[in-house]
């Protein structure tokens, strides 16, 4: 990819989903092979793979596929072969955390950095650029200057900087969170993450007392970028990934368009930028982010640190507001919406805060619209009484449409690509040459003798009508030449017949001017590591990883926690949200208010759900919190799925005695 050009990057759960991204604007898609995907239930064949690859190069979008977990010894050899398999099969790039893939004869494709490898600094950046990864997505923390300084660290003709502009937010730095292989033996960083971060917690602080009960308060809202994308541009983004291999195909095709169209206007008004893949993208409906599913949105800490970034109250889906109740029966419920315009259908789903500000949801079986306006009687699919807290004057939220799920479920955007085109005769008959906007030609000839035709001042327009009718290709005429010297009458089927030479001959010319992505040469000597130790954080957890580092001049090396080696209380997710700040006993909020200063201390404070514990601990200089635990007895006796035979005792660091 170009420094100039701009890449919209879809997630896809399968094929269907990966071709409807394409459809719908994405320059590339990411998916999951079939394992070593970071994604437990998001795989794919290889030959699924394939067919996706064919149907994006047609575009020149890319397809990239996740190999980001981190592999055990006895993986690295399937990983090795599945790397193989995809190359072959004309995969762009793999997406990857484990070094230890760097150590081993891997294929000359292209590599990326995945989320998991935690990118915060120009010094890691640069590593990562100077290893051999040609693009490296950034931690979803960062401000827009500390991306400004990373772009200015590497080399932008020889990295592209991708940074996440929508969908679920993780709480902790990607590759940093540990929870749920300390207590469930299920790791994050394996792809099969128990989403601690989503459940409900008592937080106590220091002394015992409660400062908060039964909130979500790990939850984030959700990533939207949709206001920053012009300063996310001027900072040096150049790749825009949507979160999402396990969301539906409404999903993938409403968030994809949306962001479609917001990247053209940005390419319109900034002429020295281009997009990374051919064709222009046209939808049948109006993308809106807030019809998926959603937790309400945040843009997070590109431009500062925000009060408002969680979803504490619910980790669900709350909707939009439409009305209020105004009366229940033991049959239905009445409500009246906020705009006399708003249509209610048979199968939405709608929700309300209880008392206790959870969400309760109700979907509809039948909405029949009263006489008065926006007076709508719903009779929900479940029996009434069991709707706790639902009298008069609640507020009802929508969070499905069905009138918006069906439109979603057809055909709803179309991708194609102009060309010029150009009949001329030959030789030996008619010559019809394509040219699309990228330069590419593609010319068929007819051997057919010239007759005339009827109707002499009607020949030219008929013979344009037939060559333009390019519907069934991905391509639409932007002008349509017959510069013939003289009139001529040629058969519909011959006429069809030339077209579809000529259109064959211009995919094919398409298909040999897309090259692959080329294998970025790490540099020689190898350059050193920013540091020179490396706790459990680093996630090492097989030798090959282990050599990468000491060839990098790293001299001390701990296991990856999955080693199941730290035994004891350590940092079980590092995040860049607090707790105290969204609690507003943050020491930092303390300063200068008469009465508060120096009383509000970063003492630790302790979350609890039903058993579990956990504690939280404050590092305010880098202003990160810490979320301490240790790994349950029952995960240390859990027979491991396969041997382990990996740093149960530590082998000693290349050139170390």
């Amino acid at each position: 990819m170009l420094p100039h050009q701009l890449e919209l990057l879809a997630p896809a759960r399968n094929l269907e989903i990966g071709i409807e991204a394409i459809h719908h604007g994405a320059d590339a898609v990411y998916i999951g092979g079939p394992s070593f995907g970071a994604r437990s239930t998001a795989d794919n064949s290889v030959q699924d793979i394939a067919k996706l690859v064919q149907h994006a190069h047609r575009f020149h979008s890319r397809i990239f596929v996740t190999l980001n977990t981190i592999l055990r010894d006895d993986e690295l050899e399937g990983a090795r072969k599945l790397a193989w398999q995809l190359y072959d099969a004309g995969v762009d790039a793999l997406i990857v955390q484990d070094m230890g893939l760097l150590q081993i004869d891997m294929p000359p494709i292209q590599l990326h950095a995945s989320t998991q490898t935690d990118i915060r600094t120009p010094e890691k950046a640069k590593f990562l650029q100077d290893a051999g990864l040609s693009q490296i997505v950034l931690a979803r923390e960062l401000t827009l200057p500390q991306i400004a300084a990373i772009r200015d660290a590497v080399d932008t003709e020889r990295t592209v900087i991708e940074f996440f502009v929508h969908g679920a937010l993780c709480v902790a730095y990607s590759g940093q969170c540990f929870i749920s292989h300390a207590h469930t033996g299920r790791s994050a960083n394996r792809g099969d993450c128990s989403q601690a971060c989503r459940l409900p917690y008592e937080v106590k602080d220091a002394q015992g007392r409660i400062v908060a009960h039964d909130k979500h308060v790990l939850s984030m809202k959700d990533n939207n970028q949709s206001d920053n994308l012009r300063a996310l541009v001027d900072a040096g983004i150049r790749s825009f990934k949507i979160e999402g291999r396990y969301k539906d195909m409404a999903y993938v095709k409403n968030i994809t368009a949306h962001y479609r169209k917001l990247m053209d206007e940005v390419l319109n008004d900034q002429p020295e930028l281009a997009p990374a893949s051919h064709g222009r993208t046209t939808f049948s409906f109006e993308p809106d982010p807030n019809q998926n599913f959603n937790r309400e949105f945040t843009d997070y800490f590109v431009q500062g640190r925000q009060e408002d970034i969680g979803a504490f109250d619910t980790p669900k889906n709350p909707g939009q507001a439409i009305g209020w109740v105004s009366q229940v029966t033991p049959e239905h419920v009445e409500i009246t919406t906020d705009d006399t315009a708003t249509v209610l259908h048979n199968g939405d789903g709608l929700c309300y805060y209880d008392l206790q500000k959870e969400l309760v949801g109700l979907q509809i079986n039948r909405a029949e619209a009263q006489k008065a306006k926006g007076v709508w009687r719903l009779f929900p699919k479940d029996p009434m009484d069991g709707f706790k807290d639902l009298r008069k004057g609640v507020q009802i939220n929508r969070n499905r449409d069905m009138n918006w799920v069906r439109t979603l479920d057809k055909k709803s955007a179309e991708r194609r690509m102009g060309v010029w085109m150009q009949l001329a005769e030959s030789p030996d008959g008619l010559q019809l040459t394509l040219t699309d906007e990228a330069g590419h030609t593609g010319t068929a000839h007819l051997a057919v003798r010239w007759q005339a035709p009827k109707d002499a001042a009607q020949a030219h327009a008929i013979v344009q009508s037939a060559l333009g009718k390019l519907g069934d290709t991905v391509f639409e005429p932007i002008d349509v030449q017959v510069t013939l010297p003289r009139p001529w009458f040629v058969p519909p089927s011959q006429l069809n017949a030339l077209r579809r030479d000529a259109v064959q001959a211009l995919e094919d010319a398409r298909a040999q001017g897309l090259h692959r992505l080329p294998r970025a040469v790490p540099v020689e000597p190898p350059a050193p590591y920013p540091e020179d130790t490396l706790t459990y954080l680093a996630n090492v957890f097989n030798q090959k990883a282990r050599d990468f580092y000491a060839q990098h001049g790293v001299k001390v090396i701990a296991a990856a926690y999955e080693a199941q080696e730290e035994l004891g209380e350590v940092s079980l997710m590092i995040t860049k949200h607090c707790v105290r700040f969204s609690l507003s006993l943050c020491p930092k909020q303390a300063k200068g208010v008469t009465g508060v200063q120096g009383t509000v201390k970063a003492e630790p404070m302790q979350l609890i759900n039903g058993k579990e514990k956990l504690t939280l601990r404050f590092d305010c200089k880098p202003c990160e919190m810490h979320v301490v635990g240790k790994i349950k007895k029952s995960v240390l006796a859990a027979v491991p799925e396969s041997p382990v035979q990996f740093y149960k005792t530590r082998p000693p660091v290349q050139g170390m005695h």
